[in-house]
């Protein structure tokens, strides 16, 4: 069991650009439509980001909103966590071009890749190094462009994806029974190729045969990334209340990763949970990867569905693949 970590969440922001593409955007090009789109998903609609727009962009916006909820300034951030699988350049990193736009220097910037896990590896990253003592005020961030790795050709993976921006600010924390009680974070290499972008990388460098095979866009292999999601948050879901000695009915509120409403359901019953216990904006954002849980947190804080004290479940699988659980009482 990963020991708990005496840091909090302080604040929470998120961001999503204005325009929105509803389902009729693709029946209008593709041989599909709402009717085929939303059994097998659960969306309705998802947002995109504007010309000028980027991650970076996005991740300052919700970092703004971020600072203000927990009541800082900018300048006391001492680290930065971006996690994103659409940094603005292959370099530098997201967070180093997000400090800049933020205006603030000298303090650690990096950016860590694990896609829809990220944000719940981001924070056990920021725990871990507020509880060793050398950080007090970490920024950790979910922000993705998917829009742009999007294959808007590919009828089964046009219409899943959205951009957003999640931001959370951890802080030591002074009550030990408002912590991360639980963390664990995994992955499997032998599944890579489940959700991967072929193209443009050292192993196939861009030219002109990764253009015209479109090998720059997202490939789901979508059966065998279903099961293995369904499996591995159930078998988290498991773990986490195990080692913790935690009901699921002493949860506030589970936040999973909204990648298909499909998974979702299999989640909450397993848990046996009536639906209220379980945050669901993929019908509203589509699956925005690293980005969801960070999304889905500053919802239900604004909302009013989570308030200090409460008990939450973080929950993700993601391309690499990865998995990561996380409770917390704020």
């Amino acid at each position: 069991m990963g020991q708990p970590l005496e840091a909090i969440i302080a604040g929470t922001g998120s961001y999503a650009p204005p325009e929105v593409m509803d389902n009729d955007y693709f029946a209008s090009y593709l041989d599909t439509s709402a009717e085929w789109i939303v059994p097998r998903t659960g969306i309705l609609t998802r947002h995109r980001v504007g010309k000028d727009e980027t991650t970076a962009t996005m991740a300052k916006a919700a970092t703004e909103r971020a600072l203000k909820d927990a009541g800082m300034d900018v300048s006391e951030l001492d680290h930065i966590i971006v996690g994103t699988v659409t940094a603005d350049r292959p370099l530098p990193s997201a967070a180093c071009i997000l400090q800049n736009l933020l205006g603030i220097s000298e303090i650690p910037a990096w950016d860590l890749q694990a896609a829809c896990s990220g944000l719940i590896y981001g924070m056990v990253m920021a725990g871990s190094l507020i509880q060793s003592g050398l950080y007090k005020n970490i920024l950790v961030i979910g922000a993705e462009t998917l829009t742009r790795i999007t294959d808007y050709e590919d009828r089964n993976t046009a219409v899943l994806f959205g951009d957003a921006a999640g931001a959370v600010i951890m802080q030591p924390s002074t009550d030990p029974s408002r912590c991360i009680l639980h963390h664990h974070i995994g992955s499997d290499g032998s599944k890579y190729d489940y959700v991967w972008i072929p193209g443009g990388g050292s192993a196939e460098p861009a030219s002109q045969k990764t253009v015209n095979e479109r090998l720059h866009y997202m490939k789901m292999r979508g059966r065998e990334l279903f099961k293995f999601a369904v499996g591995r948050m159930e078998a988290s879901i498991d773990r986490a209340l195990e080692e913790t000695g935690i009901k699921a009915d002493d949860l506030k509120l589970i936040i999973p990763h909204q990648s298909n409403f499909r998974i979702i359901e299999s989640c909450r019953k397993r848990l046996k949970l009536p639906r209220e216990k379980m945050l669901i904006n993929v019908d509203r954002y589509g699956n925005t990867s690293t980005a969801s849980i960070g999304l889905g947190l500053d919802e239900a804080r604004r909302t009013g569905r989570l308030n200090q004290g409460d008990l939450v479940m973080l929950l993700a699988v993601g391309g690499g693949m990865t998995w990561g659980a996380m409770i917390i009482r704020l």
